[in-house]
């Protein structure tokens, strides 16, 4: 496995344990490094409400930047309804459960490889 692609497959495995641990919801990986070149994966979770939508944001945040990975561009924090937390290699969506069925990122990047949690830890070797 190549290196830039070890460190997405980390950074994500590190977000997703974060999301995790905070309760985050309805968890989606989709690897996208075969149709964009905006990043390797978007890790997609829904939070409860505004509350915890900040404190998987911050978690998350926390967890990356003590593994040396520092988030390149934050948006929608204040309004916490859906923020994004754009690492490079892997984009990070946090919504409340109203704007998740909005926007419905899912379906609008069906195009890319949705995989498991297992998948993603398994070929992290």
């Amino acid at each position: 496995m190549a290196s830039e692609e070890k460190k997405s497959r980390k950074m994500a495995i590190l977000a997703l344990n974060a999301m995790k641990e905070k309760k985050a919801e309805d968890i989606r990986i989709i690897d996208i490094e075969k149709i964009s070149t905006l990043a390797d994966y978007f890790l997609i979770a829904s939070g409860t409400n505004r509350n915890q939508v900040h404190a998987i944001a911050d978690f998350v945040e926390e967890k990356l930047g003590r593994a040396g990975y520092e988030v390149q561009h934050t948006e929608g924090y204040e309004s916490a309804n859906w923020i994004l937390l754009d690492y490079g290699d892997i984009i990070v969506h946090i919504f409340d459960r109203k704007n998740r069925l909005y926007y419905d990122l899912d379906r609008i990047w069906r195009d890319g490889m949705a995989i498991s949690e297992d998948e993603l830890g398994k070929e992290e070797d």
